[in-house]
């Protein structure tokens, strides 16, 4: 059984070449998840799939059930996370077509459920969140990534905003000043959710555009343009991890 799970975002709503096992519940004590897990064979080595919009893509980001979704993984025995994201580049460095293994964030989010620490049933948890992702877990990628002959930006800061619209310029030039490098808006409370299942979790930023303001011309021209060809090393990067995981 896999322990490794893989919780797709946009352009990721599924495997390509990837031949179904089974299916996993979708439903927990906190609702639904967006879809149910579903546990993949991939050239031979396994690992559950989630796609965060939901199977058609439908779910806006704020719409998203977030403590569903790590707890149906949990409940199908995953426990470790490997996250994709679409972001928009800030710092220049964070071109798109740029494949980013984040290493810390800034959570611009409001109105998310973002603990199970909140009933009366509930234990409290202070977790540690710094850094919010699993150093193993960041190591096994860069060298899935070196196998795959994919190349990765070792580091950067992603900023996490609600969506679904885009940022304003002046949104951007504030992340900027605070430190930020790429901008999504999917990447918490997801992690801070995995960190209180105690479910080791990494982020993949793909740069599928560049950030309000950092560049002239339609954003959404540019996403187009990269999202399909980063989604490939993508999947390269995460075929190499499985494979080494499962060898």
């Amino acid at each position: 059984m896999s322990t490794l799970a893989l919780i797709g975002g946009t352009g990721l709503d599924d495997f390509d070449g990837a031949q179904r096992v089974r299916s996993a519940d979708a439903t927990t004590p906190w609702g639904d998840a967006s879809a149910a897990p579903v546990l993949l064979d991939i050239a031979g080595a396994q690992a559950w799939f989630l796609p965060r919009h939901g199977a058609d893509h439908s779910l806006a980001p704020h719409a998203i059930n977030y403590r569903a979704n790590i707890a149906a993984l949990q409940a199908a025995d995953a426990q470790q996370i490997v996250a994709v994201a679409a972001v928009g580049g800030i710092s220049a460095e964070m071109q798109p077509g740029r494949i980013v293994l984040v290493d810390d964030l800034i959570d611009y989010t409001t109105g998310r459920d973002h603990t199970y620490s909140d009933g009366p049933d509930a234990p409290l948890q202070h977790i540690e969140f710094a850094p919010p992702y699993d150093a193993g877990l960041r190591e096994r990628l860069l060298l899935a990534a070196d196998a795959a002959g994919v190349e990765l930006i070792d580091g950067g800061v992603m900023g996490v905003t609600n969506g679904p619209r885009l940022e304003t310029a002046a949104e951007i030039r504030r992340m900027a000043r605070d430190g930020c490098d790429v901008v999504g808006m999917t990447g918490m409370p997801e992690a801070a959710l995995a960190v209180e299942k105690r479910m080791a979790y990494a982020g993949l930023a793909v740069v599928v555009n560049p950030a309000a303001g950092t560049a002239d011309g339609p954003i959404h021209a540019a996403i187009e343009q990269t999202l399909s060809a980063a989604m490939r090393d993508v999947r390269a990067v995460l075929r190499a991890l499985i494979g080494a995981q499962q060898a």
